[in-house]
């Protein structure tokens, strides 16, 4: 007996069912003990073939390998590959009809996938002893295999991100087909190679930055020359419809479609292999495109386009004798964060990207995160994922898998038209690099300024003393081995989950160093108090555009940053021959930090610029044009 025992009892009532029995207590929003075991008996109470029917459709792999031993030794299935392609498949071909159905979302279907590789795992020691012995009896052994078709896919040579082009091979293997993923950074030679080699029905390409859309128009016309048919499918981050009608159709005779995500990537491959309807889908397809092309090339002669030397006068006028005087940094060179505390990048973290890998969005007013918890079709599996994530985190920092690495630096710098000047040292006596800018020339129906990232530093001629800096965060370090493991658990979920929550990471560590570089490194904002949703609605003073994006479109900047900082050497972050980060994970950019400065897409160009940017780079013209290839208001 206790003084406070009735407000205790009171409180206890209060977290109960208002309805449940006293012999049956339910806390509320949970079904109670008794319900719970009539649900989990119920369908392991089913048939075989249904009961792993039901642990494909809910994910659940505690009982799959138990449930796949027991078919085996039934005596139902003379061979474990009958398992596979009866039961198993079956169980898969439910998952992929609601996923097609809307009733089953990503998340749910790679949990299916990771039940469906422990299922199968658990049959191959089995097959293989079944082969053997077929072999030593009679010297044949039966492997033929039953699939939907056979996808060859690959991330392109120079370029390392993966994550749609994993999520895509899991689904279409949750719909029996049988995939050939190539990897990353795969050349061109192989992926012809390997389409020839495993007798590839379809071929898919992946890439997410802009030097990936050039090399997707090199295996297209390789694919042409090899004399190969097979529909080629593209996808990624940075590819488009019109890129792929405009640039990749034409040079391939056989059929090209542009795939926006992991969701449509089914029934896509489906049309394209049913003889049914394949004839009418190509042609429809092809019909599309070649519309959109003559509507990008009208438009291209519809669009007007200042000079450069036009542009340049009309570009932003900053009166610099009347701005306030540019801050002078705590330090000029570089400091490196070697395992940066991942505690302190977590409330940075923008889950908006994370929720739009799984494919999950949700309808306004359920936008977003978190609103997008409380939309009646995505929120529940939304919250659902979200908890799986914050568990992962948790094990990610409290055992340090991921190391957070970064460097930022800062240096004496003016503008010079156009470029940017980096000195050795506050004497501005040397100049030791440059930055190499672009400028807008799209004819504009208003007064605006026509931009280029030289406008917000001050003007050599101004004698006014202004800086620059640059910075680059890796979430990168750990990674692999966390996902390699995963792998080999043939754990699709975690893998695709570890890997988006890096790159999570990675943006939310640029967040907070720029903060940082704010406040403190810099120094230009030491009042600065914004919440983290202010913050990512980039409400301070400054900005960190990165080459590779609209506001500076080439990639090759990057050489420079990497040279300045010693990224490699400072921080193990290396760049690829397309100048993709690796670690994938990474996030790099310049910081500006007067009060002018804004972000603003470059868009097209004409060749007036690119031929004056070429000879201030000293790069040969066909080379700048390459790499300037999606900015080009004109065909080279």
């Amino acid at each position: 007996r206790c003084d406070n025992a009735t407000e205790r009892m009171l409180e206890y009532a209060a977290t109960l069912e208002p309805k449940c029995p006293p012999t049956a207590v339910v806390k509320k929003g949970q079904a109670s003990a008794a319900e719970a075991a009539i649900q989990k008996s119920s369908w392991r109470d089913l048939s075989i073939e249904k009961r792993m029917e039901h642990a494909l459709v809910k994910g659940i792999d505690e009982y799959i390998v138990r449930d796949v031993e027991e078919a085996r030794t039934c005596g139902q299935f003379n061979r474990p590959l009958f398992i596979i392609e009866g039961p198993l498949m079956d169980g898969m071909n439910v998952v992929g009809d609601m996923f097609g159905a809307g009733k089953l979302f990503l998340p749910q279907v790679i949990k299916s996938a990771r039940v469906m590789k422990k299922a199968v795992g658990h049959l191959i020691p089995f097959m293989e002893e079944e082969k053997r012995l077929a072999m030593e009896e009679s010297g044949v052994y039966d492997e033929s295999e039953s699939n939907a078709g056979v996808f060859v896919i690959a991330t392109v040579k120079g370029d390392v991100h993966d994550i749609g082009k994993n999520i895509v091979s899991v689904v279409l293997g949750c719909n029996n087909y049988k995939v050939i993923d190539l990897g990353v950074m795969v050349p061109c030679e192989t992926i012809i190679q390997a389409c020839i080699d495993h007798k590839a029905d379809i071929l898919g390409l992946s890439g997410l930055i802009t030097p990936s859309l050039d090399e997707m128009v090199t295996v297209a016309k390789a694919m042409e020359k090899k004399g190969l048919k097979i529909p080629l499918l593209i996808g990624g981050a940075t590819t488009s419809k019109m890129h792929t009608a405009v640039k990749i159709e034409p040079q391939y005779s056989g059929p090209v479609v542009y795939v926006l995500d992991a969701s449509r990537s089914v029934p896509v491959v489906q049309s394209l292999l049913d003889e049914k309807v394949q004839d009418e889908f190509i042609e429809d397809t092809r019909e599309t495109y070649a519309e959109m092309r003559e509507e990008f090339y009208a438009g291209l002669e519809d669009r007007k386009y200042l000079s450069l030397e036009a542009s340049q006068s009309k570009g932003l006028k900053v009166n610099w004798a009347e701005e306030p005087a540019p801050t002078k940094p705590s330090f000029l060179g570089t400091k490196t964060f070697i395992d940066f505390p991942l505690e302190k990048v977590l409330d940075a973290i923008d889950w908006n990207p994370f929720f739009q890998v799984w494919q999950l969005r949700g309808r306004y007013p359920n936008r977003g995160y978190p609103k997008i918890f409380n939309d009646e079709n995505v929120g529940s599996e939304a919250k659902k994922l979200f908890d799986e994530a914050q568990d992962m985190l948790k094990d990610i920092v409290d055992n340090k898998k991921i190391k957070l690495r970064g460097i930022a630096g800062f240096f004496p710098a003016n503008s010079d038209g156009d470029d940017i000047l980096l000195f050795e040292d506050e004497s501005r006596s040397n100049v030791s690099e440059k930055l190499y800018t672009l400028r807008q020339q799209a004819e504009k129906d208003t007064e605006e300024p026509y931009m280029a990232l030289s406008d917000f530093v001050a003007p050599v001629e101004s004698g006014i003393p202004d800086y620059v800096g640059m910075f680059v965060c890796s979430a990168g370090f750990g990674l692999e081995e966390m996902t390699e493991k995963f792998k080999a658990d043939g754990d699709d979920y975690s893998y695709i989950m570890a890997e988006a929550l890096a790159d999570r990471l990675a943006e939310a560590f640029a967040e907070v160093l720029h903060e940082m570089t704010r406040k403190d490194l810099w120094g230009y904002a030491p009042d600065e108090s914004l919440s983290a949703e202010d913050l990512l609605k980039v409400k301070y003073q400054g900005i960190r555009p990165a080459p590779g994006y609209p506001s500076q479109p080439d990639h090759t900047e990057k050489d420079t940053m990497w040279r300045c900082m010693k990224v490699k050497e400072e921080t193990g972050v290396e760049l690829t021959e397309s100048l993709a980060m690796l670690p994938a994970a990474s996030v790099s950019g310049l910081y500006f930090a007067n009060r002018c400065s804004q972000y603003f897409s470059v868009g097209k160009i004409t060749q007036d610029q690119v031929k004056s940017y070429a000879e201030r780079k000293a790069m040969p013209l066909e080379v700048c044009e390459k790499w300037l290839a999606p900015t080009l208001a004109y065909e080279p």
